[in-house]
Formats: structure tokens, C-alpha cells, sequence
């Protein structure tokens, strides 16, 4: 069944009325319950004032830090950076990747001090030094072990106590940094083990890695990428370019606006920390903030990446993609909430190890060793453990349902079926997928008794009326998902026009039923999403 079956345009629209009655349903419970639990114990941790005579959730410390608290700094480190490079790209454009880096150097410098800079040049210089050797396992060892210095002690106070200063923010920028640097500089030694003639400069390892809107918060940009980017001499701009940059930083500031108007109705992220307040909610409102939060999260990594990759545009540089949102996702191999990680995590790991993803040995290899790093990134625990096991389990779990599927009988069962049949039949089996989802990522950003909470109301407490309920719901999402896919399939790869009739003089028009065959496209199986 490719992405392009269709369904009819009244089904779509009975799914879409659907999901839109749920969605508001499910606001007006957790409405209510925001509003009648003020006045809780577990609340006033949380709860500041704020407008319309309403109390605003501030339980993200993130996003506090960013919009609220450091806005601040943050705009006046990346003003500057904007206003040097407009005038270095005016008067000395083959110079800009030099000047992008000693003003990021110097913002350091500035905020965190120079064992701070010292710190991170050395961790530069030794992974730097072992990409000389051009030996790919060695570098990506040496890579780790520098990552792991910052997971564990003593090494991690023994790191941090060389920072200087009382910055509020210094914590945070010091882990972000150092983080971010040493995923920086694996990717330049793995490249620089790829080239055939001689070796990168120390020079463009430092213009990558301090390149400030990536710096300290990412995304993380692979080096090859950067590198072609930042030195390409042709700066011209698209007829709509700038017009798509200032439209992007418009769309970004009324998404915060509108993010911090809801937080004063919808405090879905101060809910789930009360566990007691939870047992006693209604199946919707339980079932409503565990899919607002993962929508929210995505919401916030898209803001957040979404304002530095509007920065570096300006820079001529093409930017990660933000994030796809929770709603979009009913596999588990689109599954990403920073896709500069994991465009690194792929070029450098999965793919490399996993090849085309059709054999299972090389999948569940390539898959234990991708969430093996995202462990380490994130640090080791028992909430990261569970989440990447399940998510691991999961990836694997749809290939091997994807060869059980291309055997016979289904492959029998599933041609006998229409298009828009075999379409609905994908779709149930996506919507347990689509919760699977939900679940194993309520256990990172909320907790594992979340997540049990929420599974056990769903599928035991709750059945079946609300598991059918919410099944059906989710279907109707999925199925609209669909709809938009094939809408947007369709108007990147049309169908080819039918040919036009050919005139015999003798039969009159006539239409021609074969093709020729250089007309006939040849199947793309990578343009069919897998299911």
C-alpha cells in the first residue's frame, strides 16, 4: 500500500471533526482541573503570578531560563554575533567563518572565564591529535571516554570547580558547552578519518566548534556540512529568502506568546508531580496531559532550536531541521525530539552499522549501539534506561513486523484489498504504535509512575470504554496524519498525466492504453513511508 491511497473526502472529514471534539474535550477537563487545584500544597512550588489575574505554571526550568529569566543575555550574545557577521559578510565576506569564531570565543570568554575556554580547547586538542592517526574506532573511543569525564565522578567536580564566576547561568552553559563541543569534535575527527588527502586544520575545527548560536544549546551541525557552508563564496539570497528568515522569527515569538498564555490555564506540567491529584482525575484529563506534554516538549525543542536556526540563516548556513511534531508520529523510526543529534547518531552510527535496515542482526546492532551513546549523552539512570530500552525494543519491533507482513499469507490477504481498505487496516495497527509512543516517552519527561499511571487507566482500569474511546480517537489522528502525508506526497511527486489521445484519420480519436515505456516511472520504494 503506497503513502498515496486515498480515502473518501467524507470519511476524512468525519476523522478530522472527530479529533477536533476530542482535543477540545480534553482541554476543558484539564481546564478544570488547573483551575480547582491552585490552592494545592504541590502547587505553590510552582505557580507564579502572572496576567488576566491568573497564576502562570513555571515548572520548566528550560523554558523559564530562555524566554523569561535569560532572555536577556541571550538576545544581547546574539544580536552582536548578528550585527559583526552582517558587517564582516559587507566588507570582508572571505573572512566570516574567522570572525564568527573569535567573537564566539570572545562571548565565552566573557560569560565563563578562561579555565572555562582552556577546558574546552583542550578537549579540542586531543581529539584534534588522535584524527591525525585517521583511525575511525579510536577516535570514537577517545570521543566517549571524554563524554563519560562528564557523567561521573570525580571528574565531573573536578571539571566544574575550574569555572570562574557566580554567573546564574553557568552550570547550565558549562555542561551545554563541554557536551556539545566533544559531539563537535568526534564528528570533525570522523570526517577528517574520511579524507583521503592530508588533514583539516586545527583552525576550522575551532571556526566549527565555536560558531556561538551552536555552542552552547546546539543543534549540532555535522562537520562536513558546516564546513561546506560556511566556506562557500557565493552569499547571495534567494528573491524570498529574507522574507522566509523574518517570517520564521515572527512565528517563533508568537508561539512563545502563546505558550506562556496557556500556561496560565493549563498547567500540564505542574499536574503530573502530583501523583495523588492524578489517581483522581477523569480518564480524559489523564489521557489530555500526558499527550499535551509530549506536544509541548516538541513545541519548545522546535522554539528553541527554531530562533538559533534563524540566526544562522542569516549566516548562510542551512540549519537542521526543526524537530517533527509528537502528533506526526506513529513510527517509531521517525521518533526524534533533536534532529541534529540524531542526523549525527546517523550518519556516524546507526547507518553506518545498520546498512539498508532490512537484516535483523544488523538492526538490533545498529540500534543497541546508537541508544548505548544517547545513554551516555543523557546520562545514566533508571528513567534513560527505560526509555531508551523501550524505544530500542520498539524500532526493532517494526522490522520484525515488517517481515513477518511481506511473508504469505498477508502478502496475499493485503493485495486482495483495496487501496483505501488496506490504508484503514495499517492505520489500527499504527494507532497502538502511535500510544507506544506516547508511553515510553511519558517516562523521560514526566516519570515512570506517570507512565505506569496512564497505561494502566488506558488499558485495565479503564477498559473498554475508554480504551476504545481513545483507540478510535487516536485512530481518526492517525488517519488525518495520513491524509496530510499523501496531500503533501502528492504535490512533491505528482502521478504522471495519463497520455494525450492520439488522431487516426481513420478510427478518429483514440486514447492510447500502453504507454511507452520510457514513459512508464520506474517504483520508488524509498518514496513509500514504512509502516
Amino acid at each position: 500500500m503506497g503513502i498515496k491511497a486515498a480515502l473518501p473526502k467524507y470519511e476524512v472529514y468525519f476523522y478530522s471533526s472527530v479529533l477536533a471534539l476530542a482535543v477540545v474535550w480534553a482541554t476543558f477537563w484539564i481546564s478544570e482541573v488547573s483551575s480547582s487545584s491552585v490552592s494545592r500544597k504541590t502547587f505553590k512550588a510552582s505557580l507564579k503570578p502572572g496576567y488576566f489575574g491568573r497564576k502562570m505554571d513555571t515548572a520548566d526550568f528550560e523554558w523559564m531560563m530562555w524566554f523569561s529569566t535569560f532572555r536577556s543575555h541571550i538576545l544581547f550574545a546574539l544580536s552582536g554575533h548578528v550585527l559583526f557577521a552582517k558587517i564582516c559578510s559587507v566588507l570582508a565576506p572571505q573572512y566570516r567563518s574567522l570572525v564568527h569564531m573569535v567573537y564566539g570565543l570572545l562571548a565565552v570568554l566573557t560569560s565563563m572565564g578562561w579555565t572555562y575556554i582552556a577546558l574546552v580547547l583542550s578537549h579540542c586538542i586531543l581529539l584534534y591529535s588522535v584524527s591525525l592517526v585517521k583511525i575511525r574506532w579510536l577516535c570514537f573511543v577517545t570521543g566517549l571516554c571524554t563524554l563519560t569525564t562528564f557523567k561521573c565522578e570525580p571528574f565531573v567536580s573536578w571539571q566544574a570547580g575550574l569555572v570562574e564566576g557566580d554567573f546564574e547561568l553557568r552550570h547550565v552553559l558549562f555542561y551545554g558547552g563541554c557536551g556539545f563541543t566533544i559531539m563537535r569534535c568526534m564528528s570533525f575527527a570522523l570526517e577528517n578519518c574520511e579524507r583521503k588527502d592530508g588533514n583539516y586544520t586545527i583552525l576550522e575545527l575551532l571556526k566549527y566548534n565555536f560558531y556561538l548560536p551552536f555552542f552552547y544549546f546546539g543543534p549540532i551541525m555535522t562537520f562536513d556540512n558546516f564546513y561546506a557552508q560556511a566556506n562557500k563564496s557565493d552569499l547571495s539570497r534567494k528573491e524570498t529568502e529574507m522574507w522566509n528568515i523574518r517570517l520564521q522569527g515572527l512565528i517563533h515569538l508568537g508561539v512563545i506568546i502563546m505558550v506562556d498564555i496557556f500556561f496560565h490555564f493549563l498547567y500540564i506540567l505542574t499536574i503530573p508531580a502530583d501523583m495523588k491529584l492524578l489517581k483522581h482525575l477523569s480518564d480524559w484529563a489523564l489521557v489530555g496531559v500526558a499527550y499535551f506534554t509530549l506536544v509541548y516538549d516538541w513545541i519548545k525543542a522546535a522554539v528553541m532550536f527554531g530562533v538559533i536556526s534563524t540566526v544562522s540563516q542569516l549566516d548562510h548556513l542551512d540549519p537542521p531541521k526543526p524537530p517533527k511534531c509528537i502528533t506526526m508520529l506513529y513510527v517509531f523510526a521517525e521518533t526524534h525530539f533533536d534532529r541534529g543529534i540524531n542526523d549525527w547518531l546517523c550518519k556516524y552510527v546507526y547507518n553506518y552499522l545498520g546498512g539498508r535496515h532490512d537484516g535483523v542482526l544488523e538492526e538490533l546492532l545498529a540500534t543497541l549501539c546508537t541508544y548505548s551513546i544517547v545513554i551516555l549523552w543523557l546520562g545514566p539512570s533508571q528513567v534513560v534506561l527505560l526509555w531508551a530500552f523501550f524505544n530500542c525494543l520498539g524500532l526493532n519491533f517494526e522490522l520484525w513486523t515488517s517481515k513477518v507482513s511481506s511473508m504469505e499469507p498477508f502478502v496475499s490477504y493485503e493485495a486482495a484489498m483495496s487501496e483505501a481498505m488496506s490504508r484503514r487496516v495499517r492505520a489500527v495497527f499504527n494507532t497502538f504504535n502511535f500510544w507506544s509512543i506516547v508511553l515510553y516517552n511519558s517516562v523521560a519527561l514526566n516519570s515512570l509512575e506517570f507512565a505506569k499511571l496512564v497505561a494502566k487507566r488506558l488499558l485495565l482500569k479503564g477498559f473498554p470504554v475508554t480504551t476504545i474511546v481513545v483507540m478510535f480517537v487516536t485512530y481518526c489522528l492517525v488517519q488525518v496524519i495520513k491524509e496530510l502525508e499523501r496531500r503533501r506526497a502528492l504535490i512533491d511527486d505528482p502521478d504522471p498525466l495519463p497520455p494525450a489521445p492520439t488522431v487516426n484519420a481513420a478510427t478518429g480519436p483514440t486514447a492510447s492504453t500502453t504507454p511507452p515505456a520510457a514513459a512508464q516511472p520506474e517504483a520508488d520504494p524509498n518514496r513509500e513511508k514504512a509502516e
